[in-house]
C-alpha cells in the first residue's frame, strides 16, 4: 500500500476537548447557582475541572509540537491562523458590550431622567484606579514583548524578568479590579448601566485572568528550557492574546469610564 506524506498533522484521539465542555458545563453553572443561591462548590468544582482539562490539553499539544516535531511550518501557519479567528469572535463579543452601551446612552429613557448613566448613580473616578489600571497593562505590554524579543536574542535572564514584571503586572492589575468593585457605589442590577457596566469590565477581567495563566504556562516552559529562538509559538500566540485584552481595556476605558465621566 503506497503512504503519501502530506505536511498536516493528523491530531490523535484525545478525551480533553469532551471532558473540557462538561466542567465549563459545570462552571456557567456554577457561577448561576453563586448568584441566585450564594453557593460555590459548583464553581469551584467547574473551574478546578476546566484547569485540569487545559493543563493535559496543553501537555498533549507541546508533546507533539516538541518531541514529536508534528508542529510543521503548514500547521504553524493554521494555528496562526486559529488565534486570528479566536481573537476577532472575542473582538465581536466585547463589540456587543459596546453596542448595548451605546444604544442605552443614545436612547436614555424617561426611567433614566434622561441621561447617561442614570441620575442617582455615583460613578467611578476615571483618573483613579481605572487609570491605574490603564499603565499597569500598558506596562505589562511592554514587559511580555521584552520578554519574547529575550526569547528570539537567548537571554535567559531577561526571559525570566519579563515574564515575572509580566504575571506580577496582570496579579496587580486583577487585585486593582477586585478593590474596585468592593468600594463600587452601584451593582449589577442597577438597571442597564449596571448590568452593562459589571458585565463588560467583569468579563475583561476574566480574560485577564486566562491571559495570565497562559503567559504562565510560558514561563514554565522557558523555565524548563522548552523555548527557544525557533521554537516559542506558543509564546507568541500568548503575546498577542494579551496585547488584545490591553487594547480592549483601552476602549472600556475611554467609552465606559472616562468619556461620561
Amino acid at each position: 500500500m503506497l503512504i503519501l506524506s502530506q505536511p498536516y498533522h493528523l491530531v490523535e484521539k484525545s478525551p480533553w476537548a469532551l471532558i473540557g465542555r462538561f466542567n465549563a458545563i459545570n462552571l456557567f453553572r456554577g457561577v448561576i447557582k453563586l448568584f441566585n443561591y450564594n453557593s460555590w462548590l459548583l464553581l469551584f468544582w467547574g473551574l478546578s475541572g476546566c484547569l485540569l482539562s487545559a493543563y493535559q490539553w496543553w501537555r498533549d499539544v507541546g508533546r507533539e509540537g516538541r518531541l514529536q516535531g508534528h508542529h510543521k511550518k503548514v500547521v504553524i501557519e493554521g494555528l496562526y491562523l486559529r488565534i486570528i479567528f479566536f481573537i476577532l469572535s472575542e473582538v465581536c463579543f466585547f463589540f456587543s458590550f459596546f453596542w448595548s452601551y451605546f444604544h442605552g446612552s443614545l436612547g436614555s429613557s424617561a426611567e433614566l431622567g434622561f441621561l447617561w448613566p442614570p441620575t442617582h448613580l455615583v460613578r467611578f473616578n476615571p483618573y483613579s484606579i481605572p487609570l491605574l489600571n490603564r499603565l499597569v497593562l500598558l506596562s505589562s505590554g511592554a514587559t511580555v514583548t521584552w520578554a519574547h524579543h529575550a526569547i528570539l536574542e537567548g537571554r535567559i535572564n531577561n526571559i525570566i524578568y519579563g515574564f515575572i514584571f509580566t504575571l506580577s503586572l496582570g496579579a496587580y492589575f486583577t487585585f486593582l479590579q477586585l478593590l474596585e468593585y468592593k468600594e463600587r457605589f452601584f451593582c449589577i442590577r442597577d438597571r442597564a448601566y449596571g448590568s452593562i457596566f459589571f458585565l463588560a469590565t467583569g468579563f475583561h477581567g476574566a480574560h485577564v485572568i486566562i491571559g495570565r495563566i497562559y503567559l504562565l504556562v510560558s514561563f514554565i516552559r522557558g523555565l524548563r528550557g522548552s523555548l527557544t529562538s525557533r521554537h516559542n509559538l506558543g509564546v507568541e500566540l500568548a503575546i498577542w492574546y494579551w496585547h488584545f485584552v490591553d487594547v480592549v481595556w483601552l476602549f472600556l476605558y475611554i467609552f465606559i469610564y472616562w468619556l461620561w465621566s
